[in-house]
C-alpha cells in the first residue's frame, strides 16, 4: 500500500480553510509552483502545523469547488477565455457571468449533499491517516530548500526583484450583497452597483461586448428581473427614510444627516443616470421623492388633526401646528443635508402645500356647519398666507409660489353656502327676537325695549366676521344682511301699525301709552345707520335695499310721531282750553272794573270795534292750537254788542243771550257793564238788570257750570254804588260836604231774595 505523506489532515471538526489547487490531470499529491506563490499569502497552514498550498479537499477530490477547479499558471481558474471551466457552477454557467440570485439558489439546494460528503470524506482520511503514522514511526527532519540548493560554506545567492502584480480588477457583487447593502442602509453604494449590473444588463443592445446568451437558462430576462427587484428594494427604503425623518424620534431622525446625505447621493445617480437612458426608460427617482415627500405629510397631517378638540377650527389649528414643527425640522436638519441642486426645502413644502389642499378639499366636500365654513375661510385667506407661507422664505421654491390650496370653484360654493346659511338664520333669528319684543308692547308693565341693540348684534356679527376673511366676501355678506334687515323692518313696519290699530291699546294709561310708542320709535336711528353702513360696505346693488329699509323706517316714525302728538294733544286740549279761559278772562277783567267811561255813542262804537277786533285775534290764535272751548269765543262779541246798543229792549234782548250762554254771569257784571256804556237812566237800568235778576232767579235750583265752563266767576267786581235823590236844600251844602262818599254815594243794598243767612256765609 502506498504510504500518503504529509496529507495533514486534522480532526473532522476542524474547518477547512479554504479550496486547494489541483492540476488539469486532477493528481492532487502533484505540486504546481506557480500556484504556491499565487496562494502563498491566502490560504494559511492546517491546525498540526503543515501548509495547505499542497493538501487536497475531498471538494476538489470529488469535482465540486463551488467557483473554481484548478489554477493553471498565470491565469485565474474560470476567467473567461478559459478552455476548461475550473468549477461545478463554471460548467453549469456562461464564463464570465456575474453571481445572481439564481446562482445561489443552485448553490444552496447543493450544498445539503456536499456538506454530508464532505464529513465522511474527513473520517475515512482520519482514519487512515492514523494507521499510517502507527506504521511509519516519528517524521523524520528534512532539510530546508534553500539548504539543499546552496551547499554550505557558501554565500546565498541574492533573491531576485520582485516583478510588480498589476492591480486587481473590483469583484462585482452578486444581487444578495447588493441587497444586503441596501438592508444596511448603504444606499448609495447600493445604487452604484444597481447601475453597473443594469450597465452590464444594457451593454449588448449598446453594442458593447456580447452578452450571455439568453437561450441558456435566460439570463438576461433574470438579470432584468433582479435589477428591477432590487430597485423596489432600494426605493423601499428611501421612502421609508423619508417617512422616518419627518416623524420625530426613531430610526430615520438617530441616523441624522448622513443617511438623508446618502438619500439625497442617489437622487443624484439617478438623474445622471436618467440622462443616460434617455426619456423612454427614465426611472424618474426624483419625481417619485418628491412623491413620497407628499404621500409622508399625507400621513403627518392626517395623524394631527383627528385627535384635536374644538371641531374643525381645533383641526385647522392643529395642522398648523403641525406644519410649523415639520417645516423647521425640514428648515434646520434635513434640507442642508440635501445636495443644493435638488431643492430639498421646496419639495418638502410643495409635498406638505399638496397635501393640506388635498385635507381642507376633503373637509370643504362636506356638510359643514356654518361656524366649521367661516373657519375654513378664514384659515385659508388669512391663517395659513400669514402665519405658516409668512414665515417661509418662498424664494427657496423653483418658481417662488405655491398653488392655491382650495381651487376658486370651491371657494365660491363655501361662501355661496355661508351667504345662503346666513340669510336663513338671520331672517328666522330676526322674526324670533321681534316676536319676543312684540309680546311685551301690550303689557302694561313700562320695560325697556333691546329690539334695535339685538337686531344689530345679530347682523354684526356676521358683517364684521366677513371682510376678515375677503373684501368681495364682506361685500355679498353686506349685501346678504341689508337685504334681511330690509324684510325684517317691513314686517316690524305692519306689526307696529297693528299695534297702534288695537283698540285694547286704547285702554293704557297715557304715559304707558307714550312710553311704548317713543320706545318703538327710538328703535329707527340704530337700524337707520345699520342700513347705511352696510349699504356702503356692499356693492352697489344693495341701493334698492337701503331704500327699502329707509322706506320702512320712516313710515314707522311718522306713525308713531302722529300717534304721540294725538296723545300729547288730547293731554294738551284741556291745558289749551284752560288757557283759552284765562285768556279772556284776563282781558275781560279789565274792563268789568268799571275804569273805563264811555260818554257818547262814538265812543262807545269805538270801544265795541276794539273789542270786535281783539276778539277775532284771539279766536284765531287758539284755533291754530285747536283750542276746543268754543264757547268762549262769543264772550267778547256779546259784550261788544252791549256795548254798542243804543235801544234798552235790544240791550235786554243781547243780556238774556249772554245770561244764558254764561250761567255764572250776575248782575253786579251786568252793572258794570252798563257803567261803562255810561247808562244813567234809572228806569233803563233796572228794565236791564230785571232781565238778569230773572233768569238768575230761574236757574237758582240749576247746578252751578262745572268748572271748566266758568268764567264770569272769576272775575271780581266791585260792590256797585247808587245815588241819592236829595231834597233842594241840600244844594246849598258846600261842595266838600257834598263830595263825601258818606253823604254822595252810599252802598246800594242787596236784594231780600239774594241776601243769604249768616251761617250760610
Amino acid at each position: 500500500m502506498p504510504i500518503l505523506k504529509n496529507l495533514g489532515v486534522s480532526d473532522p471538526k476542524v474547518p477547512r480553510a479554504g479550496t486547494l489547487p489541483l492540476r488539469s490531470s486532477r493528481n492532487p499529491f502533484e505540486e504546481v509552483s506557480g500556484l504556491e506563490e499565487e496562494e502563498a499569502g491566502e490560504l494559511g497552514s492546517l491546525p498540526n502545523g503543515t501548509s495547505c498550498r499542497r493538501r487536497a479537499t475531498l471538494e476538489k477530490l470529488a469535482g465540486l469547488a463551488p467557483f473554481r477547479l484548478g489554477w493553471a499558471p498565470g491565469r485565474r481558474a474560470g476567467s473567461p477565455g478559459d478552455g476548461q471551466p475550473r468549477s461545478f457552477l463554471g460548467r453549469v454557467l456562461v464564463p464570465g457571468i456575474r453571481r445572481s440570485s439564481a446562482d445561489f439558489g443552485l448553490l444552496a439546494r447543493l450544498h445539503g449533499t456536499r456538506a454530508h460528503g464532505d464529513e465522511e470524506a474527513a473520517g475515512e482520511a482520519a482514519r487512515r491517516l492514523a494507521f499510517l503514522r502507527l506504521g511509519r514511526g516519528s517524521k523524520p527532519q528534512r532539510a530546508s530548500l534553500a539548504e539543499r540548493v546552496v551547499p554550505a560554506g557558501e554565500a546565498a545567492p541574492e533573491p531576485p526583484p520582485k516583478v510588480p502584480e498589476p492591480p486587481k480588477m473590483k469583484e462585482p457583487l452578486s444581487v444578495l450583497e447588493i441587497l444586503s447593502l441596501i438592508q444596511q442602509r448603504e444606499l448609495a453604494r447600493a445604487d452604484e452597483h444597481i447601475l453597473e449590473l443594469e450597465a452590464e444588463e444594457l451593454a449588448p443592445s449598446r453594442g458593447g461586448a456580447p452578452g450571455p446568451p439568453k437561450a441558456e437558462g435566460a439570463g438576461g430576462g433574470r438579470r432584468a428581473r433582479d435589477v428591477a427587484l432590487l430597485y423596489e428594494a432600494l426605493q423601499r427604503e428611501l421612502w421609508a427614510l423619508v417617512r422616518e425623518t419627518l416623524a420625530g424620534p426613531g430610526p430615520g431622525a438617530c441616523a441624522g444627516a448622513g443617511a438623508v446625505a446618502q438619500l439625497g447621493q442617489v437622487l443624484v445617480q439617478e438623474e445622471a443616470a436618467d440622462g443616460r437612458r434617455g426619456p423612454g426608460a427614465a426611472r424618474k427617482l426624483r419625481a417619485r421623492w418628491a412623491e413620497a415627500v407628499a404621500r409622508a405629510a399625507r400621513e403627518r397631517l392626517e395623524a394631527a388633526a383627528p385627535g384635536a378638540p374644538g371641531g374643525l377650527a381645533g383641526q385647522l389649528e392643529a395642522l398648523r401646528a403641525r406644519l410649523l414643527e415639520d417645516m423647521a425640522v425640514v428648515r434646520g436638519r434635513l434640507a442642508p443635508a440635501y445636495p443644493a441642486g435638488l431643492g430639498a426645502f421646496g419639495v418638502y413644502l410643495r409635498g406638505y402645500h399638496g397635501a393640506l389642499a388635498e385635507w381642507l378639499g376633503a373637509s370643504a366636500r362636506r356638510r359643514l356647519p356654518l361656524a366649521d365654513r367661516y373657519a375654513l375661510l378664514h384659515w385659508h385667506n388669512q391663517v395659513y398666507p400669514r402665519e405658516v407661507l409668512g414665515l417661509v422664505d418662498m424664494a427657496a421654491l423653483e418658481n417662488g409660489e405655491l398653488g392655491p390650496l382650495l381651487s376658486p370653484g370651491t371657494l365660491r360654493g363655501l361662501e355661496d353656502e355661508c351667504v345662503t346659511d346666513v340669510k336663513a338664520q338671520t331672517r328666522a333669528a330676526l322674526l324670533r327676537v321681534l316676536q319676543e319684543d312684540e309680546e311685551h308692547w301690550g303689557s302694561l308693565e313700562d320695560q325697556p325695549s333691546s329690539l334695535a341693540q339685538d337686531v344689530c348684534e345679530l347682523l354684526e356679527e356676521h358683517t364684521e366676521r366677513a371682510p376678515r376673511i375677503s373684501q368681495e366676501f364682506g361685500e355679498r355678506m353686506a349685501h346678504c344682511c341689508l337685504g334681511g334687515l330690509a324684510e325684517f323692518l317691513q314686517s316690524f313696519q305692519q306689526r307696529v301699525e297693528r299695534f297702534h290699530e288695537n283698540p285694547a291699546v286704547r285702554e293704557m294709561l297715557p304715559d304707558t301709552y307714550i312710553s311704548k310708542t317713543i320706545a318703538l320709535v327710538n328703535c329707527g336711528p340704530p337700524l337707520r345707520a345699520l342700513a347705511e353702513r352696510l349699504a356702503r360696505v356692499g356693492p352697489p346693488e344693495s341701493e334698492p335695499a337701503r331704500e327699502a329699509s329707509a322706506s320702512a323706517l320712516d313710515h314707522v316714525t311718522r306713525l308713531c310721531h302722529r300717534v304721540v302728538a294725538n296723545l300729547l294733544f288730547q293731554e294738551l286740549q284741556a291745558l289749551v282750553a284752560e288757557l283759552h279761559r284765562r285768556a279772556l278772562v284776563e282781558y275781560v277783567r279789565p274792563l268789568l272794573r268799571g275804569r273805563l267811561r264811555c260818554s257818547s255813542a262814538r265812543t262807545r262804537s269805538r270801544v265795541a270795534g276794539r273789542l270786535r277786533e281783539d276778539a277775532a285775534q284771539l279766536q284765531r290764535l287758539f284755533r291754530r292750537l285747536e283750542s276746543q272751548a268754543s264757547w268762549l269765543d262769543a264772550v267778547v262779541p256779546h259784550l261788544a254788542e252791549v256795548m254798542q246798543l243804543e235801544d234798552t229792549p235790544s240791550i235786554q234782548v243781547e243780556v238774556g243771550v249772554l245770561v244764558r250762554d254764561y250761567p255764572d254771569i250776575r248782575q253786579k257784571h251786568v252793572a258794570a257793564l252798563l257803567d261803562i256804556r255810561g247808562l244813567r237812566n234809572t228806569a233803563a237800568r233796572q228794565e236791564i238788570l230785571a232781565v238778569a235778576r230773572d233768569l238768575e232767579l230761574s236757574e237758582e235750583g240749576a247746578l252751578s257750570p262745572p268748572r271748566d265752563r266758568a268764567f264770569f266767576a272769576d272775575i271780581p267786581v266791585p260792590r256797585p254804588s247808587f245815588c241819592l235823590s236829595l231834597p233842594l236844600f241840600l244844594g246849598r251844602l258846600p261842595l266838600s260836604r257834598l263830595a263825601r262818599p258818606s253823604l254822595a254815594c252810599l252802598p246800594r243794598p242787596r236784594p231780600p231774595s239774594l241776601a243769604r243767612p249768616r251761617a250760610q256765609r
